[in-house]
């Protein structure tokens, strides 16, 4: 039987948050690259394979691969299929190339995707993101593909700020209507922007409209089921009900454990493919654990 880690605040450790390469196609607004603010380099799919794998054998079963964009790399299905068994891998993607490899994804052993997508409208969509006139569409072609390729469910992740805040409900129906979970996001001001959106108040309006609200036991996170749509709410900040049911660890794209994504200064670097040497870093970065928002 592997073992169950659990930090000094009672929390299980059942998961990986890894991301695979600090370089992005877009240019985000509200982009806080995973935490990961001073990126030494790109992680070799040897160190990342060999973390997942000792993750795996010490009782973790799921992986999230993000990046900046994962899809950068070109060796992303060869890496996902050298994957250990028994991982739930899923891809945090911002879709703008996605359609041309979600099969190869799901051929690899891709289990679902997380596809960003924080207006529906062109000129809106350019002004978050810095993308090119296009890339919107070729978002939505994503989406459809990994549908087609069974990369499912799809959660449709959408960082409330006062640019779209107003677009809600469209995104809420775009979501009813293709079958997706909307997953609302509070943003991380972590750079004292004055961008966010009004979220408490997206969120009042989402319990008057429920016809049932299930809270997650991953950060306690509340679900909202809207005749047909499925909308989770992601609110981090200063949220002690977050921090105190957090179970995951991050990897930073240049290989060192990250405990918080808020903090830096508690990373554990790996510099082995020991896989038990693994396991005893992944055991220290859990050691240091802590809620950020504590009571």
């Amino acid at each position: 039987m592997p073992e169950t880690l659990v930090d000094a605040y009672g929390r299980k450790l059942t998961g990986l948050r890894m991301a695979l390469t600090p370089r992005c196609n877009l240019n985000c607004i509200y982009c806080h690259h995973e935490g990961d603010l001073v990126s030494q380099g790109e992680i070799s799919a040897e160190t990342a394979v060999a973390i997942a794998r000792a993750a795996a054998e010490l009782g973790m079963r799921t992986l999230k691969l993000t990046g900046g964009e994962p899809l950068m790399r070109t060796d992303l299905e060869d890496l996902i299929a050298r994957m250990p068994e028994g991982l739930n891998i899923s891809l945090t993607t911002n879709g703008t190339l996605l359609a041309g490899r979600a099969i190869a994804l799901a051929e690899a052993g891709l289990e679902r995707v997380n596809v960003s997508l924080d207006s529906l409208k062109p000129e809106v969509y350019r002004n978050i993101t810095g993308c090119r006139r296009g890339d919107l569409q070729r978002v939505i072609d994503g989406i459809a593909a990994a549908q087609e390729a069974g990369l499912e469910p799809i959660k449709l992740n959408v960082v409330v700020l006062r640019e779209n805040e107003r677009e809600i409900p469209d995104l809420i129906e775009f979501s009813r209507q293709k079958g997706l979970i909307l997953q609302l996001i509070e943003l991380l001001d972590l750079k004292d922007h004055n961008m966010s959106g009004d979220i408490e108040r997206i969120e009042k309006s989402l319990q008057e409209q429920a016809i049932r609200v299930r809270t997650r036991e991953l950060h306690r996170r509340r679900k909202y089921f809207l005749d047909g749509a499925e909308v989770e709410v992601v609110r981090p900040m200063d949220n002690t009900e977050f921090c105190a049911n957090c179970t995951r660890l991050r990897v930073t794209s240049d290989g060192q454990i990250k405990p918080c994504l808020l903090r830096c200064d508690n990373l554990v670097p790996v510099n082995t493919l020991d896989s038990e040497q693994i396991k005893a870093l992944l055991r220290e970065a859990n050691a240091r654990r802590k809620p950020y928002f504590m009571k």
